[in-house]
């Protein structure tokens, strides 16, 4: 431990590494945020803060200047899945004044929600939030493959070769992309109802998937992230804690000890 940080020694407070603590925050993976300590872009009480040091959660921490809030929660974490409606933007803030799914969450002390993946806008669905950042950063990671499902509806009646073709793959700008699984579920008239399953989080992925072979989305729900369903029972706009065990299967799911 740094002598530079003469308060901890001999101190009875638990210090963890900073990238640690940052992680366990919700401000990035601990990898990114060890590319900021490199970069000198993070200072402690001001100092700038080298790869090692060590903190134990009270400190003026900031980022390029900002504070960013740090403090060590004593109490366990928390872990909620949250069904997203049509007309919220899953950001911390908004330019176009939209309204934020963080704004429907329950408030927090000492904490702050984190938020595993993102929807899009008109996107529908299961969310799942964390008070602990590791854990989401681990879920979101391309390495963890967690399987994603989504109910989507599209406009037309697409045939077996295209639905082959969404599965063995299509060039998409960022790369190649395809779906594990999909799945008929129905439907009449104009459009038609599918399952589809992926391992990944690209940006806008299963609507541009269906894009690139003519088809628009009319309607895209996520019904589950990994281990965790979206309940049948579960308005949209409600929230609802996970249970001991659903927590467990997530941290098994990422690959981590469970800290809860």
């Amino acid at each position: 431990m740094k002598e530079r940080y003469p308060y901890l020694i001999g101190s009875n407070q638990l210090a963890s590494r900073i990238q640690k603590v940052l992680a366990a925050a919700g401000h990035g993976s601990r990898r990114k945020i060890e590319s900021w300590i490199r970069e000198e872009r993070i200072q402690v009480n001001g100092e700038i803060a080298m790869i090692g040091d060590h903190i134990v959660g009270n400190e003026r921490i900031s980022l390029d200047g900002k504070l960013l809030s740090v403090g060590l929660n004593s109490q366990p974490h928390r872990h909620i899945i949250y069904h997203k409606p049509g007309d919220e933007i899953t950001t911390r803030e908004d330019p176009e004044g939209r309204k934020l799914v963080f704004d429907s969450l329950p408030r927090l002390k000492g904490a702050r929600w984190v938020a595993v993946g993102r929807l899009d806008f008109s996107t529908t669905g299961l969310l799942i939030f964390t008070t602990d950042g590791i854990l989401a950063n681990a879920l979101m990671h391309p390495s963890a493959e967690i399987v994603r499902k989504y109910a989507v509806r599209v406009h037309g009646n697409p045939g077996r070769k295209l639905l082959e073709k969404l599965q063995s793959g299509i060039i998409l700008e960022d790369g190649l992309a395809n779906f594990d699984s999909i799945e008929s579920g129905g439907g009449e008239g104009a459009n038609r109802w599918f399952n589809v399953t992926l391992r990944e989080g690209r940006n806008r992925e299963v609507r541009r998937l269906w894009e690139a072979v003519g088809l628009d989305i009319t309607r895209l729900i996520r019904i589950s992230y990994g281990p965790i369903q979206l309940p049948r029972k579960l308005s949209r706009g409600r929230n609802k804690a996970l249970t001991a065990l659903e927590v467990h299967s997530l941290y098994k799911a990422a690959g981590i000890g469970a800290d809860i």
